[in-house]
């Protein structure tokens, strides 16, 4: 079973592990991800490195990587279905070369183009899906001087495991347990309300119903409700099943009026 939790290191991830890395200098995050690949040489895992990482003469510009190494660059920029498709190809190789798993290390870069937010939050479900049921372990790493502090925010809600995050480790979390199935844990209310929007229509954009599982959600209040709601209504035929809340958020939700057949979101007993 899938859990939230920090790591001290890198040292610490494991098989099905989707991990946020934020990172304030390069040259310290470059001797993790050497450690991280050293690692997974020593465990027979096949390192896939996605993005600049190669190309800026970062990680695998050292020649620390294993021969084995697969880099994938993709210099103009690359959509969920391409990216999900190439690590995809690498699981399924790297199952037939003999490899125990893939270990994927991804650099994130801001893109500028009309929807790179919305485009970045479904990259990284579609990845957090792909750990969830390859058993892949995928390290996601952010340069805080690169990001502006709300992006960071959505994407630290839709990765289950982080190393690095120190306070502002965010209200919830939100990741995957299944084919459209999405835990969620924490508390949701009028600070994280506009990530779980944003997390919710990313996770909708393939699948427009989805179930959440509120067994780990402690509250969510009325802007976080509202935010539920509005993902699904912002769907063409969204619809999203609530499993697990506890009697509390049951309460809360009948008592805003949400419990009613217009309501595209059901909250089961």
């Amino acid at each position: 079973m899938r859990a939230a939790r920090a790591l001290v290191s890198l040292d610490e991830v494991e098989l099905g592990d989707h991990v946020c890395c934020l990172t304030d200098r390069y040259a310290s995050f470059a001797e993790d991800a050497r450690a991280y690949a050293a690692d997974g040489a020593l465990y027979g895992d096949k390192i896939v490195v996605v993005g600049p990482l190669g190309a800026q003469g970062g990680t695998a510009g050292t020649g620390l990587l294993p021969e084995t190494a697969v880099l994938l660059d993709f210099p103009g920029g690359v959509d969920s279905a391409s990216l999900l498709s190439a690590v995809r190809r690498e699981a399924r190789t790297a199952a037939h070369e003999g490899f125990r798993s893939v270990r994927v290390l991804t650099e994130r870069v801001p893109a500028t183009a009309p929807g790179a937010a919305d485009e970045l939050l479904a990259q990284e479900l579609e990845l957090d899906e792909f750990a969830s049921e390859t058993g892949a372990i995928v390290v996601c790493a952010f340069r805080r001087s690169q990001w502006d502090a709300l992006t960071l925010e959505h994407v630290a809600s839709v990765h289950p495991h982080e190393v690095g995050m120190r306070a502002e480790r965010p209200t919830f979390r939100m990741f995957s347990t299944g084919t459209g199935r999405w835990s969620v844990d924490g508390v949701i209310d009028s600070q994280g309300a506009s990530a779980f929007n944003a997390a919710l229509r990313a996770a909708m954009r393939s699948a427009p119903a989805v179930t959440l599982e509120f067994e780990k959600l402690a509250m969510i209040d009325a802007a976080g409700m509202h935010a539920l709601v509005d993902a699904a209504r912002h769907v063409p035929d969204g619809r999203i099943r609530v499993e697990g809340a506890n009697e509390l958020v049951r309460l809360c939700w009948e008592l805003a009026g949400y419990a009613t057949d217009g309501v595209p979101v059901v909250m089961a007993a």
